[in-house]
């Protein structure tokens, strides 16, 4: 399936540096090209349970996927890096 900009996706590792985990949603907003003809990247929107923002953070493409309709979401606590 084709990620779309503002389309909710699921990370696809660990992030440590940002507190984030495999399975975590964010929200798509923006594909950027790498500076030197490297991997696509793109800028995610990632908000908590309540709906507020807390981070945008840019990482590569192949650390996103598309959510698909058997998997379900979950809550756990924001993790912080240490």
């Amino acid at each position: 399936m084709t990620m779309e900009l503002y389309q909710e996706v699921a990370l696809t590792r660990d992030l440590p540096e940002h507190g984030l985990r495999a399975g975590d949603v964010a929200v798509l907003v923006d594909f950027v090209p790498h500076p030197n003809n490297g991997e696509e990247g793109c800028v995610l929107e990632v908000f908590n349970a309540i709906g507020e923002s807390f981070t945008v953070i840019a990482v590569p493409i192949s650390v996103v996927e598309v959510l698909r309709p058997d998997e379900i979401l979950a809550v756990r606590s924001l993790a912080k890096a240490s």
